[in-house]
């Protein structure tokens, strides 16, 4: 069966005075129709640009240098700007960390609406705001057909982003890029937000890259994880097994820095060092300057080979018994 999405060492440069910075560099996964996968890494790790590539969102001096995009089998790398336009919004949608720079804030909510409706089709008045008071209804918005009429600056800061949920669900896209969408809101209504989304995805059928760096939130709604380190997937599987058993000395010092892992009166863990410039990578694991396993072995770079049970890690020396 062809994935919904299959994304084959996906590169994607930027050009800057100091050469050319690697963002995201030969990133290979694919996604199932209906499901829920989450990429997760520190900040600059390459997940955000990962997102923005699969929709051709990247402005220079940035550029997909390489690799493969491909949606129900159809190659998107290399799309006219018309063409991707065409795709957006109707086949993949996105949801942006912050709905304030995502809302028009001079518009009315309903406006917005229709013309996301418009841009992928015809539809009188009465049925674009049908449409969308049925879907604000969905997101958990009361008074929906009300609030058509409100400006965004109208909402809480929850509401905003249900707002742009029910934007990115209009015109039922089978797949939905969800960069950060909670990381602003407390944690009561990030909750909402998150239970929502995984009833929309499984009463639509539709499919989610859900980014973050926040290993709680993503455990809570997706069904497998890609964990990204200076660009690369560092290592993959199903979120519970990775969870319980990282395979990839990154994914380890991850979980063992969660404040929830930590007994009260001690000192919280963290990883030593810091994440490598893009610039001036180390040689062959990028982590390995960084991790207390490293040998002379680190200074080629891994495969991302099998680890099992639906796994993949790109380590010499993976944790938890898996064989290099």
């Amino acid at each position: 069966m062809i994935p919904l999405l299959e994304v084959t060492d996906l590169a994607t440069h930027f050009a800057t005075r100091n050469g050319a910075l690697k963002a995201v560099d030969g990133v290979s996964f694919s996604i199932a129709e209906g499901e829920i996968i989450g990429l997760v890494g520190e900040s600059g790790s390459g997940k955000s640009v990962t997102g923005f590539s699969i929709l051709g969102l990247i402005d220079p001096p940035g550029r997909i240098v390489g690799g493969s995009v491909k949606l129900k089998g159809r190659e998107l790398v290399g799309l006219s700007a018309r063409e991707l336009r065409a795709i957006r919004g109707r086949e993949i949608a996105m949801v942006f960390q912050d709905p304030s720079a995502t809302l028009n804030p001079v518009l009315t909510i309903g406006t917005q609406m229709r013309l996301a409706l418009e841009a992928h089709g015809s539809v009188s008045e009465s049925e674009a705001r049908a449409r969308s008071a049925e879907v604000l209804e969905r997101v958990g918005i009361p008074d929906a057909a009300r609030r058509l009429d409100a400006h965004p600056h109208q909402f809480s800061g929850g509401m905003r982003q249900r707002v742009a949920i029910a934007i990115a669900l209009l015109n039922r896209p089978k797949l939905i890029i969800c960069d950060e969408p909670t990381t602003a809101l407390d944690v009561s209504i990030q909750a909402q937000i998150l239970t929502e989304m995984r009833d929309l995805a499984r009463e639509f059928g539709t499919a989610m890259i859900w980014i973050s760096h926040d290993l709680a939130t993503v455990s809570s709604i997706a069904s497998r994880l890609l964990v990204m380190y200076a660009g690369r997937i560092i290592e993959e599987g199903p979120v519970a097994n990775v969870l319980r058993q990282p395979q990839h000395p990154y994914t380890a010092g991850l979980l063992a820095s969660l404040p929830a892992n930590a007994e009260r009166g001690m000192d919280l863990v963290q990883i030593p060092g810091s994440t490598p410039s893009l610039f001036d990578l180390p040689p062959g694991c990028a982590f390995q300057p960084r991790c207390d396993r490293r040998s002379p072995a680190c200074v080629v770079m891994p495969e991302l080979t099998s680890g099992g049970l639906g796994r993949r890690r790109r380590c010499h020396h993976p944790l938890n018994g898996g064989s290099a």
